[in-house]
Protein backbone atom coordinates (compact mmCIF):
# COMPACT_ATOMS: atom_id res chain seq x y z
CA UNK A 1 0.00 0.00 0.00
CA UNK A 2 1.41 3.40 -1.01
CA UNK A 3 2.20 5.75 1.87
CA UNK A 4 0.11 8.89 1.72
CA UNK A 5 2.00 12.17 2.17
CA UNK A 6 1.74 13.81 5.59
CA UNK A 7 0.37 17.31 5.43
CA UNK A 8 1.67 20.17 7.59
CA UNK A 9 -0.63 21.33 10.37
CA UNK A 10 -1.87 24.72 9.16
CA UNK A 11 -1.98 26.06 12.73
CA UNK A 12 1.81 26.12 12.69
CA UNK A 13 2.88 25.40 9.10
CA UNK A 14 5.94 27.35 7.99
CA UNK A 15 6.48 28.78 4.53
CA UNK A 16 9.30 26.28 4.00
CA UNK A 17 7.00 23.35 4.85
CA UNK A 18 4.31 24.61 2.50
CA UNK A 19 6.84 25.25 -0.25
CA UNK A 20 8.17 21.72 0.11
CA UNK A 21 4.68 20.23 -0.10
CA UNK A 22 3.89 22.27 -3.20
CA UNK A 23 7.15 21.29 -4.88
CA UNK A 24 6.63 17.62 -4.03
CA UNK A 25 3.11 17.77 -5.46
CA UNK A 26 1.53 16.72 -2.17
CA UNK A 27 -1.00 19.54 -2.52
CA UNK A 28 -1.62 22.58 -4.71
CA UNK A 29 -1.87 26.30 -4.11
CA UNK A 30 -5.57 26.05 -4.93
CA UNK A 31 -5.99 23.58 -2.09
CA UNK A 32 -3.95 25.77 0.23
CA UNK A 33 -6.13 28.79 -0.54
CA UNK A 34 -9.31 26.75 -0.02
CA UNK A 35 -8.05 25.51 3.33
CA UNK A 36 -7.02 28.93 4.62
CA UNK A 37 -10.27 30.58 3.51
CA UNK A 38 -12.22 27.81 5.24
CA UNK A 39 -10.18 28.39 8.40
CA UNK A 40 -10.94 32.12 8.24
CA UNK A 41 -14.66 31.38 7.87
CA UNK A 42 -14.64 29.15 10.97
CA UNK A 43 -13.40 31.74 13.46
CA UNK A 44 -13.58 35.20 11.91
CA UNK A 45 -17.26 36.10 12.19
CA UNK A 46 -18.50 32.72 13.45
CA UNK A 47 -17.59 30.82 16.61
CA UNK A 48 -15.29 33.01 18.70
CA UNK A 49 -15.72 35.93 16.21
CA UNK A 50 -12.09 37.00 16.36
CA UNK A 51 -12.53 39.61 13.59
CA UNK A 52 -9.08 39.06 12.10
CA UNK A 53 -9.92 39.44 8.39
CA UNK A 54 -12.02 42.18 6.77
CA UNK A 55 -12.50 40.55 3.40
CA UNK A 56 -11.07 37.76 1.29
CA UNK A 57 -9.81 38.01 -2.27
CA UNK A 58 -12.49 36.91 -4.76
CA UNK A 59 -9.74 36.14 -7.29
CA UNK A 60 -7.49 34.15 -4.94
CA UNK A 61 -8.50 30.72 -6.29
CA UNK A 62 -8.04 31.84 -9.89
CA UNK A 63 -4.63 33.28 -9.07
CA UNK A 64 -3.67 30.10 -7.24
CA UNK A 65 -4.67 27.97 -10.24
CA UNK A 66 -2.54 30.14 -12.54
CA UNK A 67 0.44 29.81 -10.19
CA UNK A 68 -0.04 26.02 -9.99
CA UNK A 69 -0.01 25.91 -13.79
CA UNK A 70 3.09 28.12 -13.94
CA UNK A 71 4.92 25.92 -11.44
CA UNK A 72 4.13 22.83 -13.50
CA UNK A 73 5.11 24.36 -16.82
CA UNK A 74 7.96 26.72 -15.99
CA UNK A 75 9.02 25.98 -12.43
CA UNK A 76 8.89 28.00 -9.25
CA UNK A 77 9.58 31.71 -8.92
CA UNK A 78 11.04 31.16 -5.47
CA UNK A 79 10.11 30.52 -1.84
CA UNK A 80 6.82 32.47 -1.99
CA UNK A 81 5.46 30.90 -5.18
CA UNK A 82 1.81 30.03 -4.56
CA UNK A 83 1.99 30.91 -0.85
CA UNK A 84 -1.15 32.55 0.63
CA UNK A 85 -0.57 35.74 2.64
CA UNK A 86 -2.70 38.40 4.35
CA UNK A 87 -2.06 42.14 4.10
CA UNK A 88 -3.12 44.76 6.62
CA UNK A 89 -6.04 46.81 5.34
CA UNK A 90 -3.96 49.98 4.96
CA UNK A 91 -1.81 48.36 2.24
CA UNK A 92 -3.26 48.97 -1.22
CA UNK A 93 -4.18 46.12 -3.53
CA UNK A 94 -5.43 46.50 -7.10
CA UNK A 95 -9.01 47.76 -7.08
CA UNK A 96 -9.99 45.51 -9.97
CA UNK A 97 -9.02 42.50 -7.87
CA UNK A 98 -12.14 43.15 -5.83
CA UNK A 99 -10.86 44.15 -2.38
CA UNK A 100 -11.00 47.49 -0.59
CA UNK A 101 -8.14 49.41 1.02
CA UNK A 102 -9.66 51.39 3.88
CA UNK A 103 -7.61 51.32 7.10
CA UNK A 104 -10.79 49.83 8.55
CA UNK A 105 -12.93 52.90 7.87
CA UNK A 106 -16.20 53.18 5.96
CA UNK A 107 -14.91 56.52 4.65
CA UNK A 108 -12.74 54.73 2.08
CA UNK A 109 -15.05 51.88 1.07
CA UNK A 110 -15.12 51.71 -2.72
CA UNK A 111 -12.14 54.04 -3.12
CA UNK A 112 -10.04 53.26 -6.16
CA UNK A 113 -6.28 53.04 -5.64
CA UNK A 114 -4.03 53.85 -8.61
CA UNK A 115 -1.93 50.71 -8.21
CA UNK A 116 -0.81 48.04 -5.80
CA UNK A 117 1.24 49.27 -2.88
CA UNK A 118 4.86 48.62 -3.84
CA UNK A 119 5.23 45.93 -1.16
CA UNK A 120 2.09 44.18 -2.47
CA UNK A 121 3.43 44.33 -6.02
CA UNK A 122 6.74 42.84 -4.86
CA UNK A 123 4.94 39.96 -3.16
CA UNK A 124 2.92 39.31 -6.34
CA UNK A 125 6.12 39.30 -8.38
CA UNK A 126 7.51 36.73 -5.94
CA UNK A 127 4.48 34.52 -6.62
CA UNK A 128 2.62 35.11 -3.37
CA UNK A 129 -1.19 35.20 -3.25
CA UNK A 130 -2.90 37.89 -1.18
CA UNK A 131 -5.91 35.94 0.09
CA UNK A 132 -7.38 38.82 2.07
CA UNK A 133 -7.11 42.01 4.04
CA UNK A 134 -6.41 41.77 7.75
CA UNK A 135 -8.33 43.99 10.12
CA UNK A 136 -6.54 46.73 12.00
CA UNK A 137 -7.12 49.35 14.62
CA UNK A 138 -8.91 51.96 12.52
CA UNK A 139 -6.62 54.44 10.76
CA UNK A 140 -3.73 52.46 12.29
CA UNK A 141 -4.97 53.50 15.75
CA UNK A 142 -4.72 57.18 14.92
CA UNK A 143 -8.38 58.20 15.00
CA UNK A 144 -8.60 58.58 18.77
CA UNK A 145 -8.35 56.81 22.10
CA UNK A 146 -10.09 53.64 20.98
CA UNK A 147 -9.44 50.03 22.02
CA UNK A 148 -6.78 48.24 19.99
CA UNK A 149 -8.23 45.98 17.33
CA UNK A 150 -11.40 48.00 16.67
CA UNK A 151 -12.37 49.40 13.30
CA UNK A 152 -15.76 50.49 12.01
CA UNK A 153 -15.78 47.97 9.18
CA UNK A 154 -14.57 45.00 11.20
CA UNK A 155 -15.74 45.56 14.75
CA UNK A 156 -13.64 44.63 17.78
CA UNK A 157 -10.86 42.13 17.11
CA UNK A 158 -9.91 39.86 20.01
CA UNK A 159 -6.94 37.79 21.10
CA UNK A 160 -7.01 34.05 20.32
CA UNK A 161 -5.27 33.22 23.62
CA UNK A 162 -8.13 34.31 25.89
CA UNK A 163 -11.76 35.15 25.08
CA UNK A 164 -12.37 38.86 24.60
CA UNK A 165 -8.75 39.76 25.34
CA UNK A 166 -6.78 42.59 23.75
CA UNK A 167 -4.91 41.57 20.56
CA UNK A 168 -3.05 44.90 20.60
CA UNK A 169 -2.59 46.91 17.44
CA UNK A 170 -2.68 48.53 15.15
CA UNK A 171 -1.77 45.45 13.06
CA UNK A 172 -4.22 43.46 15.15
CA UNK A 173 -5.71 41.30 12.41
CA UNK A 174 -2.29 40.22 11.18
CA UNK A 175 -1.37 39.18 14.72
CA UNK A 176 -4.60 37.25 15.35
CA UNK A 177 -4.45 35.54 11.96
CA UNK A 178 -0.85 34.43 12.28
CA UNK A 179 -1.37 33.10 15.79
CA UNK A 180 -3.87 30.46 14.64
CA UNK A 181 -2.84 29.81 11.03
CA UNK A 182 -5.25 31.80 8.86
CA UNK A 183 -2.51 32.31 6.25
CA UNK A 184 1.14 31.40 5.77
CA UNK A 185 2.39 34.90 6.55
CA UNK A 186 1.31 38.51 6.69
CA UNK A 187 2.31 42.15 6.45
CA UNK A 188 1.70 44.77 9.09
CA UNK A 189 2.72 48.39 9.40
CA UNK A 190 4.19 50.33 12.29
CA UNK A 191 4.52 53.95 13.30
CA UNK A 192 5.15 53.22 16.98
CA UNK A 193 4.61 49.64 18.17
CA UNK A 194 1.97 48.57 15.64
CA UNK A 195 3.86 45.48 14.43
CA UNK A 196 5.82 44.70 17.57
CA UNK A 197 3.01 45.00 20.13
CA UNK A 198 0.41 42.75 18.42
CA UNK A 199 3.18 40.26 17.61
CA UNK A 200 3.99 40.15 21.32
CA UNK A 201 0.33 39.87 22.38
CA UNK A 202 -0.41 37.12 19.82
CA UNK A 203 2.67 34.92 20.36
CA UNK A 204 4.22 35.43 16.92
CA UNK A 205 7.33 36.98 15.36
CA UNK A 206 7.15 40.49 13.96
CA UNK A 207 9.75 42.82 12.51
CA UNK A 208 9.67 46.54 11.95
CA UNK A 209 12.61 47.23 9.62
CA UNK A 210 14.61 50.43 9.35
CA UNK A 211 12.46 53.21 7.92
CA UNK A 212 13.68 53.26 4.31
CA UNK A 213 14.22 49.53 3.79
CA UNK A 214 10.65 48.83 2.64
CA UNK A 215 8.49 51.14 0.56
CA UNK A 216 5.43 52.88 2.02
CA UNK A 217 4.07 53.88 -1.41
CA UNK A 218 0.41 52.90 -1.52
CA UNK A 219 0.16 52.48 2.25
CA UNK A 220 -2.38 54.66 4.08
CA UNK A 221 -0.10 56.85 6.21
CA UNK A 222 0.27 58.37 9.62
CA UNK A 223 3.80 59.76 9.42
CA UNK A 224 6.32 59.84 6.59
CA UNK A 225 9.03 60.08 9.25
CA UNK A 226 8.09 56.95 11.21
CA UNK A 227 5.81 54.73 9.09
CA UNK A 228 7.22 51.35 8.08
CA UNK A 229 5.94 48.07 6.59
CA UNK A 230 7.17 44.74 7.89
CA UNK A 231 6.41 41.02 8.15
CA UNK A 232 4.39 39.28 10.87
CA UNK A 233 4.71 35.49 10.89
CA UNK A 234 4.93 32.45 13.14
CA UNK A 235 8.70 32.01 12.82
CA UNK A 236 11.83 34.08 12.36
CA UNK A 237 12.58 32.11 9.16
CA UNK A 238 9.27 33.17 7.64
CA UNK A 239 9.91 36.81 8.60
CA UNK A 240 13.27 36.59 6.79
CA UNK A 241 11.69 35.23 3.60
CA UNK A 242 9.00 37.89 3.43
CA UNK A 243 11.36 40.73 4.34
CA UNK A 244 13.63 39.62 1.51
CA UNK A 245 10.74 39.91 -0.93
CA UNK A 246 9.56 43.39 0.10
CA UNK A 247 12.88 45.16 0.77
CA UNK A 248 14.46 47.42 -1.81
CA UNK A 249 14.45 50.91 -3.29
CA UNK A 250 11.31 52.44 -4.78
CA UNK A 251 11.18 55.71 -6.75
CA UNK A 252 7.68 56.24 -5.33
CA UNK A 253 9.10 56.48 -1.79
CA UNK A 254 12.13 58.74 -1.76
CA UNK A 255 13.49 57.63 1.61
CA UNK A 256 14.11 54.12 0.23
CA UNK A 257 16.58 55.51 -2.30
CA UNK A 258 19.15 56.13 0.46
CA UNK A 259 19.23 52.51 1.71
CA UNK A 260 22.44 50.45 1.30
CA UNK A 261 23.07 49.43 -2.31
CA UNK A 262 23.12 45.71 -1.49
CA UNK A 263 20.44 44.00 0.55
CA UNK A 264 21.75 40.90 2.34
CA UNK A 265 20.12 37.51 2.01
CA UNK A 266 18.20 37.48 5.26
CA UNK A 267 17.65 33.72 5.14
CA UNK A 268 21.42 33.30 5.55
CA UNK A 269 21.07 34.96 8.95
CA UNK A 270 19.27 31.86 10.26
CA UNK A 271 22.21 30.57 12.29
CA UNK A 272 21.49 28.88 15.66
CA UNK A 273 25.02 29.81 16.75
CA UNK A 274 24.71 33.48 15.84
CA UNK A 275 24.83 34.74 19.45
CA UNK A 276 28.37 33.53 20.16
CA UNK A 277 30.49 36.55 21.08
CA UNK A 278 27.64 39.02 20.52
CA UNK A 279 27.33 41.81 23.12
CA UNK A 280 23.73 42.41 24.18
CA UNK A 281 22.60 45.16 26.53
CA UNK A 282 19.61 45.08 28.90
CA UNK A 283 17.93 48.48 29.27
CA UNK A 284 16.26 47.68 32.58
CA UNK A 285 14.50 51.05 32.79
CA UNK A 286 12.36 49.89 29.85
CA UNK A 287 11.51 46.41 31.18
CA UNK A 288 8.15 47.44 32.64
CA UNK A 289 6.75 46.55 36.06
CA UNK A 290 4.99 43.23 35.53
CA UNK A 291 6.79 40.68 37.72
CA UNK A 292 5.87 37.71 35.50
CA UNK A 293 7.35 39.44 32.46
CA UNK A 294 10.48 40.46 34.37
CA UNK A 295 10.94 36.89 35.63
CA UNK A 296 10.70 35.54 32.07
CA UNK A 297 13.11 38.28 30.92
CA UNK A 298 15.67 37.23 33.52
CA UNK A 299 15.45 33.62 32.31
CA UNK A 300 15.82 34.82 28.71
CA UNK A 301 18.98 36.72 29.65
CA UNK A 302 20.42 33.54 31.13
CA UNK A 303 19.51 31.64 27.97
CA UNK A 304 21.15 34.25 25.76
CA UNK A 305 24.30 33.92 27.87
CA UNK A 306 24.22 30.14 27.51
CA UNK A 307 24.04 30.66 23.74
CA UNK A 308 27.33 32.56 23.88
CA UNK A 309 26.21 36.16 24.15
CA UNK A 310 28.08 38.58 26.40
CA UNK A 311 25.41 40.25 28.52
CA UNK A 312 25.70 43.81 29.79
CA UNK A 313 23.10 44.20 32.53
CA UNK A 314 22.01 46.88 33.05
CA UNK A 315 22.68 48.90 29.90
CA UNK A 316 20.34 51.80 30.41
CA UNK A 317 19.83 54.85 28.22
CA UNK A 318 21.24 58.03 29.77
CA UNK A 319 18.18 59.82 28.39
CA UNK A 320 15.65 57.17 29.49
CA UNK A 321 13.61 59.59 31.62
CA UNK A 322 13.38 62.09 28.77
CA UNK A 323 12.35 59.35 26.32
CA UNK A 324 9.49 58.41 28.62
CA UNK A 325 8.19 61.95 29.12
CA UNK A 326 8.93 63.65 25.79
CA UNK A 327 5.92 64.80 23.76
CA UNK A 328 7.93 65.59 20.62
CA UNK A 329 6.71 62.41 18.91
CA UNK A 330 3.11 63.50 19.45
CA UNK A 331 3.83 66.83 17.77
CA UNK A 332 5.49 65.14 14.78
CA UNK A 333 2.73 62.57 14.25
CA UNK A 334 -0.11 65.05 14.67
CA UNK A 335 1.44 67.43 12.19
CA UNK A 336 2.44 64.87 9.58
CA UNK A 337 -0.82 62.93 9.65
CA UNK A 338 -2.87 65.90 8.48
CA UNK A 339 -0.51 66.52 5.55
CA UNK A 340 0.21 62.88 4.67
CA UNK A 341 -3.42 61.73 4.68
CA UNK A 342 -4.34 64.62 2.36
CA UNK A 343 -1.57 63.54 0.00
CA UNK A 344 -2.83 59.93 0.06
CA UNK A 345 -6.43 60.96 -0.61
CA UNK A 346 -5.32 63.25 -3.45
CA UNK A 347 -3.60 60.25 -5.07
CA UNK A 348 -6.70 58.06 -5.20
CA UNK A 349 -8.49 57.68 -8.52
CA UNK A 350 -11.95 57.83 -6.98
CA UNK A 351 -13.48 58.22 -3.50
CA UNK A 352 -17.24 57.51 -3.52
CA UNK A 353 -17.77 59.13 -0.10
CA UNK A 354 -16.19 62.38 -1.31
CA UNK A 355 -13.69 62.78 1.55
CA UNK A 356 -10.74 64.91 0.49
CA UNK A 357 -8.93 65.82 3.70
CA UNK A 358 -8.77 65.22 7.44
CA UNK A 359 -11.60 67.67 8.17
CA UNK A 360 -13.80 65.65 5.81
CA UNK A 361 -12.90 62.43 7.64
CA UNK A 362 -13.84 63.99 10.98
CA UNK A 363 -17.20 65.10 9.55
CA UNK A 364 -17.77 61.71 7.92
CA UNK A 365 -17.40 60.04 11.29
CA UNK A 366 -19.88 62.44 12.87
CA UNK A 367 -22.35 61.88 10.03
CA UNK A 368 -21.94 58.09 10.28
CA UNK A 369 -21.54 57.79 14.04
CA UNK A 370 -23.64 54.64 14.13
CA UNK A 371 -20.92 52.85 12.13
CA UNK A 372 -17.80 54.72 13.20
CA UNK A 373 -18.21 56.40 16.60
CA UNK A 374 -19.90 53.41 18.12
CA UNK A 375 -21.21 53.55 21.70
CA UNK A 376 -20.09 52.87 24.34
CA UNK A 377 -16.38 52.16 23.82
CA UNK A 378 -15.41 53.40 20.36
CA UNK A 379 -16.57 57.03 20.18
CA UNK A 380 -13.26 58.89 20.19
CA UNK A 381 -11.65 60.75 17.31
CA UNK A 382 -9.52 63.01 19.49
CA UNK A 383 -6.31 62.34 17.54
CA UNK A 384 -8.03 63.38 14.31
CA UNK A 385 -9.27 66.57 15.95
CA UNK A 386 -5.89 67.47 17.45
CA UNK A 387 -4.13 66.76 14.15
CA UNK A 388 -6.55 68.99 12.25
CA UNK A 389 -5.45 71.94 14.43
CA UNK A 390 -1.79 71.63 13.41
CA UNK A 391 0.42 73.29 10.82
CA UNK A 392 4.01 72.64 9.78
CA UNK A 393 5.54 75.53 11.70
CA UNK A 394 8.58 76.01 13.87
CA UNK A 395 7.21 73.76 16.62
CA UNK A 396 7.01 70.81 14.24
CA UNK A 397 10.55 71.21 12.94
CA UNK A 398 11.90 71.65 16.46
CA UNK A 399 10.16 68.44 17.57
CA UNK A 400 11.39 66.56 14.49
CA UNK A 401 15.02 67.50 15.24
CA UNK A 402 14.57 66.71 18.93
CA UNK A 403 13.23 63.25 18.10
CA UNK A 404 16.28 62.40 16.03
CA UNK A 405 18.57 63.34 18.90
CA UNK A 406 16.37 61.62 21.47
CA UNK A 407 15.98 58.34 19.55
CA UNK A 408 19.27 58.09 17.69
CA UNK A 409 22.14 60.35 18.75
CA UNK A 410 21.55 60.30 22.50
CA UNK A 411 19.31 57.22 22.52
CA UNK A 412 19.98 53.93 20.74
CA UNK A 413 23.28 54.89 19.10
CA UNK A 414 24.67 56.45 22.28
CA UNK A 415 23.72 53.40 24.36
CA UNK A 416 25.19 50.93 21.87
CA UNK A 417 28.41 52.94 21.81
CA UNK A 418 28.64 53.52 25.56
CA UNK A 419 28.45 49.81 26.37
CA UNK A 420 30.08 48.57 23.14
CA UNK A 421 26.95 46.63 22.21
CA UNK A 422 25.77 44.86 19.08
CA UNK A 423 22.10 45.18 20.07
CA UNK A 424 19.66 45.76 22.91
CA UNK A 425 17.27 43.13 24.29
CA UNK A 426 14.21 43.92 26.41
CA UNK A 427 10.60 42.75 26.89
CA UNK A 428 8.12 44.29 24.46
CA UNK A 429 6.42 47.34 25.96
CA UNK A 430 5.65 50.97 25.24
CA UNK A 431 9.04 52.22 26.27
CA UNK A 432 10.85 49.40 24.50
CA UNK A 433 9.55 50.19 21.02
CA UNK A 434 9.35 54.00 21.33
CA UNK A 435 13.11 54.62 20.88
CA UNK A 436 13.15 52.46 17.72
CA UNK A 437 10.01 54.22 16.49
CA UNK A 438 11.29 57.78 16.76
CA UNK A 439 14.75 56.76 15.54
CA UNK A 440 13.38 54.84 12.55
CA UNK A 441 15.55 51.88 13.60
CA UNK A 442 14.84 48.13 13.29
CA UNK A 443 13.26 46.00 16.00
CA UNK A 444 12.14 42.36 16.02
CA UNK A 445 9.90 40.60 18.55
CA UNK A 446 9.89 36.88 19.37
CA UNK A 447 7.72 34.98 21.88
CA UNK A 448 9.01 35.23 25.45
CA UNK A 449 6.30 33.76 27.67
CA UNK A 450 2.71 33.66 28.89
CA UNK A 451 0.95 35.19 31.85
CA UNK A 452 0.16 32.52 34.47
CA UNK A 453 -3.16 30.73 34.57
CA UNK A 454 -3.86 31.85 38.12
CA UNK A 455 -4.15 35.57 37.48
CA UNK A 456 -7.48 37.37 37.36
CA UNK A 457 -8.37 38.93 34.00
CA UNK A 458 -8.47 42.70 34.06
CA UNK A 459 -11.77 44.47 33.50
CA UNK A 460 -12.99 44.32 29.91
CA UNK A 461 -13.26 47.91 28.67
CA UNK A 462 -14.04 46.57 26.11
CA UNK A 463 -11.27 43.92 26.08
CA UNK A 464 -9.08 42.38 28.80
CA UNK A 465 -5.61 43.97 28.77
CA UNK A 466 -4.32 41.20 31.02
CA UNK A 467 -5.63 37.64 31.26
CA UNK A 468 -4.48 34.09 32.00
CA UNK A 469 -2.28 32.63 29.27
CA UNK A 470 -1.88 35.87 27.34
CA UNK A 471 1.48 35.94 25.54
CA UNK A 472 4.25 38.51 25.75
CA UNK A 473 7.37 38.99 23.66
CA UNK A 474 11.06 39.79 23.76
CA UNK A 475 12.52 42.33 21.35
CA UNK A 476 15.95 42.91 19.88
CA UNK A 477 16.78 46.49 18.84
CA UNK A 478 19.66 47.72 16.70
CA UNK A 479 20.94 50.70 14.78
CA UNK A 480 19.97 51.48 11.18
CA UNK A 481 20.00 48.59 8.68
CA UNK A 482 21.03 45.88 11.14
CA UNK A 483 18.09 43.65 10.21
CA UNK A 484 20.41 40.77 9.28
CA UNK A 485 22.02 40.77 12.71
CA UNK A 486 18.73 41.13 14.59
CA UNK A 487 17.19 38.27 12.62
CA UNK A 488 20.17 36.08 13.49
CA UNK A 489 19.94 36.86 17.22
CA UNK A 490 16.17 36.33 17.29
CA UNK A 491 16.52 33.06 15.38
CA UNK A 492 19.15 31.65 17.73
CA UNK A 493 16.97 32.51 20.73
CA UNK A 494 13.82 31.14 19.08
CA UNK A 495 15.47 27.84 18.15
CA UNK A 496 16.72 27.28 21.69
CA UNK A 497 13.50 28.22 23.49
CA UNK A 498 10.64 27.33 21.08
CA UNK A 499 8.37 29.41 23.32
CA UNK A 500 5.62 29.78 20.74
CA UNK A 501 4.94 26.04 20.83
CA UNK A 502 4.52 25.90 24.63
CA UNK A 503 0.92 27.09 24.59
CA UNK A 504 -1.89 26.96 22.04
CA UNK A 505 -4.72 29.44 21.54
CA UNK A 506 -7.91 28.66 23.43
CA UNK A 507 -9.79 25.73 21.91
CA UNK A 508 -12.68 27.57 20.27
CA UNK A 509 -10.25 29.96 18.55
CA UNK A 510 -8.39 27.18 16.73
CA UNK A 511 -9.82 26.42 13.27
CA UNK A 512 -10.30 22.74 12.50
CA UNK A 513 -9.96 22.74 8.69
CA UNK A 514 -6.76 21.14 7.41
CA UNK A 515 -5.45 20.42 3.92
CA UNK A 516 -6.85 16.88 3.97
CA UNK A 517 -10.35 18.34 4.32
CA UNK A 518 -10.16 20.19 1.00
CA UNK A 519 -8.15 17.73 -1.09
CA UNK A 520 -9.84 16.94 -4.39
CA UNK A 521 -8.37 13.46 -4.84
Amino acid sequence: MQNLPSFPDLYEASIAELRNGLEQGHFTSVELVKAYIARISEVNNEGPSLHAVLETNPQALMQAAALDKERKERGSRGPLHGIPLLLKDNIATLHEEGMNTTAGSYALVGSVVPRDATVAAKLRDAGAICIGKATCSEWANYRGKVASGFCGRGGQGTNPYYPNANPSGSSSGSGIAMAIGLAAGSLGSETDGSIISPSSHCNIVGMKPTVGLTSRAGVIPISHTQDCVGPMCRTVADVAVILQAIAGPDPLDEITLSQPKEIPNYSKALDPNALKGVRLGCPRLFQGKNTDVISAYNIAIETLGELGAEIVDPADFDNAAELVTSQDETVVLQTEFKVDIKKYLDGLVEIPTGVKCLADLIQFNIDHADKELVEPHWTSQTRFIESEKTSMGEGYFTALAANEVLGRTKGIDATLKKFNLDALVVPVGQFAFKPAAIAGYPIISVPLGFHPDGIQPSGAEPTHDLAPGMPFGLCFIGTAYTEYQLISYAYAYEQRTQTRLKRLAYAAAIPKTQLKDVMTN
